[in-house]
This record gives C-alpha cells, structure tokens and sequence, in this order.
C-alpha cells in the first residue's frame, strides 16, 4: 500500500492549478444517465472515486470516450469524457460497487426518472458518521415513488412516471438535493424544493442541467424550481474547479509560509474560508488568474469557527484547518456541526504533538511551539490530508500510511506540492 514521505519546513512558492472538482463531478456524470445523448464533461479530475464511478456506470450502460490533451494542456489538465446511455442495461447498482462510496447511491434520482424503477444498494464512503438516506428517499416518495428496502437494496417503482411536487426537506442535505433535481427533471409538472442546498456544486448541476434542456431556477439559493420536461438532450459541460483542494492548498501555504497562486480557484466559492485565514494572518489576493495566498513570518493567531452548510464554512476543511491551528499562538474552537464522527484525525494530529481537546462535537486546539514528524495513519479523505499539512510545517520526517483515502479527492497531490518546493514523495507500497 502507499505512502507519503515528507520532510517538512520548507516554505511553499509557485503555482498550483486546481483540478476539476470532486463534488461536482460525481453527480455531473451521473446525471448522464438522464438522456439517451452523449454528454461532455470537461476538466473531469483523475481520482479513484471518478475512476469508480466509471465502473458503475458502466454497468448500467454508459459508454465512455476519453478525449486527448489539446494544444497548451499541462501534464495536471483535466480530462475531457464523454458519456452517453443510450440504453439503459441494468437498473441495479450492486453492493460491491455502491458499497465502496457514497455518492454512488445517487443514481437512483437518474434510473428512477428515465426507467421508472432502480434497485440500489444502501451506500458506504468515509466512516464519518451515519449520513443515512431517509432524506433521499422521503424526496423521491413525495415524488410518487414506491420504496421498499429489501435485503440491503433500496427498490423503486414509479410504473407511471415521476410527477412534480413541494419537497421540503428538514434540514440541509447536500446528496437529496443533488438527487432530487436531478429526478424532477423529467417528472411531469413543477417541483420546488424548499431548504435546498446551496453549495457551489449545485449550482454547478443545475447549469449542466439546464445546458441539457431542463428547466431550472433558484439554485444556489433555499429554494429550487424544477418544470419537468419530456426529454433531455446532450450538452458539454466543464466541471467547476474544487473548492476544496483550492482551500486545502490554501491552508498548507498559511501554515509553512509562503507565496502560491492557486490558479483558476474562485473566490465566491470560498469566501467564509479565506476570511478565516486571512484572520489567522494569511494575505488573500484574488486574482484574474486564481487566488493568491501569502504569508511571510507573521505569527498564526487563534480563531473561533464552526462549521455550517454552503456559505458558511465547509465540514471538508474542518481537519486542514485543525491543522493549521496546531501552531497558532493560543486557543482555538471548533465546532462540528455537520457530521457526528469527523474528530478522527484528532488522534493523529497529537502524534506530531500537537495540543487537542476534544467535548463532544467541539474542539479546542491550543497551539504550540513547533510540530515534530511522525508516522500517521489516514483515516478518511479529508482527515488524510490534514496530516499532509502537518507534516510540510514538522520537523523531521513524517510518513502518511493508508494514502488511499488522498487519492479518492486529491490529484496529483504530491507532484503539486514538490513543485512548489515541498520534499514530499509517494513511496509505493
């Protein structure tokens, strides 16, 4: 199994291009499942979940083409992918597949609209907590789906087609409004979504839907409007750069000190957290051509934050930011708002010496003088990288085991950081 071997104190200078993003990807490709059409998605990041996803599918019937490099790609370019489901060949999504990631459940929404029936398996992904489905599956029943679950499989029948609705959810749920919307698209009449997920993401799908030929407004805000269609056709897409690597880089250059351009990441996508780092001491500059991030010798000061749904600040960074405030010159607070089990890189963190309290949901870090490398263990995919951050500001070395937990989210992560001056290489396992 690989490895990651960083030697850490050196200062990061350069640039790092941000690839297409996770969270947006993932629910662009299966929404390819919605029309008989090729879709083109481009700027399609190189990651495990993105590969796995493939598998999946293609076991439903997508065919995929991969489109070479085009005059001025970098070797960190995305791919360009087209995805077309002429016909759909089997409407289950089996265990051993749905099993190995969450989002995989999501193509129940797509199946159940263009087929009128899906049997999926119950999800897994990262253990960080329950994340159950009830939400996903009170949407698709108020859409005037039949749901049973038998022997682990979610099984849904709308033998008439879906009809339009007022889906209200309860609290704010990411996957249901990814899946909802996208399941609305062809039901017959309006539906509207209230307490909907505003994340970037969304946004994102909702514009390649609407390129497709779905009728959508209101993303990006707590209330959706969905007129169902007949049909829809194919389109090309570029997916949104990753608000998340785009923060995690950020936090990596506010820890070791630094002078980097993250190219093409967007600052409305990551307001909340470049605020916070910019209170921890760093100097954010947007820029035509990304957001520049630097910092030169001043000290890390302690800050208060908790995290929240989409503008407030992502559960994603909450492990990065921990991190960095390893080494602020006090106490901080976080609290964990969003997932119940997301604290498990706290045990990690105190492997390099760092200082972390934890009460229930709540985290008080208190900074201390330096971080010395260690051995690490990553736990899950956003945990992992937090002792990436760690290790580049010890001293000494430190070795991150389990690193296939980085590459379900992170591309290329080490040959970006190398290439601004960071000693880190992937040891094969």
């Amino acid at each position: 199994m690989d490895r990651i071997r960083i030697v850490g104190g050196a200062r990061l200078n350069g640039t790092i291009p941000i690839s297409g993003a996770k969270n947006a990807a993932l629910p662009l490709m299966i929404a390819s499942l919605l029309t008989d059409e090729t879709l083109t998605l481009a700027n399609l990041p190189r990651l495990a979940d993105v590969a796995l996803l493939k598998r999946i599918l293609g076991n439903h019937g997508v065919d995929m083409t991969v489109s070479g490099k085009r005059i001025g790609d970098g070797d960190l370019a995305g791919e360009t992918v087209q995805l077309t489901a002429r016909t759909i060949v089997d409407t289950t999504a089996p265990y051993e597949l749905v099993s190995k990631m969450r989002a995989s459940f999501w193509v129940i929404g797509p199946l159940l609209a263009r087929e009128h029936f899906a049997k999926v398996s119950l999800p897994g992904g990262c253990a960080i907590g329950t994340r159950p489905v009830d939400l996903f599956l009170m949407a698709l029943e108020q859409l005037g789906a039949e749901i049973e679950i038998e022997a682990g499989y979610v099984v849904a029948r709308a033998p008439n087609g879906l009809r339009g609705a007022h889906v209200d959810f309860p609290k704010v749920t990411v996957g249901a409004t990814h899946v909802t919307m996208m399941a609305a698209t062809l039901a017959k009449g309006e539906t509207v979504i209230t307490n909907a997920a505003r994340e970037p993401e969304i946004v994102d799908l909702a514009e390649c839907l609407i390129k497709m030929g779905a009728k959508i407004t209101g993303a990006g805000t707590s209330t959706i409007r969905i007129e169902g269609v007949d049909r829809l056709h194919g389109a090309w897409h570029e997916v949104m750069p990753d608000r998340i690597e785009a923060g995690t880089y950020a936090m990596a250059v506010a820890m070791t000190g630094g002078d980097v351009l993250l190219e093409g990441a967007r600052y409305d996508t990551l307001a909340r957290p470049l605020e916070i780092l910019t209170e921890v001491g760093a100097e954010v500059t947007p820029t035509n051509e990304g957001i520049r991030i630097y910092r030169n010798g001043a000290d890390l000061k302690p800050v208060d934050v908790t995290t929240e749904p989409f503008p407030g600040f992502p559960t994603d960074l909450q492990a990065q930011l921990m991190a960095l405030l390893c080494r602020a010159q006090g106490t901080s607070h976080i609290r964990e708002t969003i997932f119940e089990n997301r604290f498990m890189h706290v045990q990690e963190l105190a492997r390099f010496g760092a200082e972390i309290h934890l009460d229930g949901q709540n985290a008080t870090v208190v900074g201390v003088p330096a971080l010395k490398g260690a051995p690490v263990m990553a736990t899950d995919l956003r945990a992992s990288v937090s002792l990436v951050i760690a290790g580049l500001a010890a001293e000494g070395e430190t070795m991150v085991n389990r690193v296939y937990h980085l590459d379900r989210g992170f591309e290329r992560l080490e040959d970006k950081l190398s290439r601004c001056g960071a000693t880190i290489e992937r040891i094969a396992g």
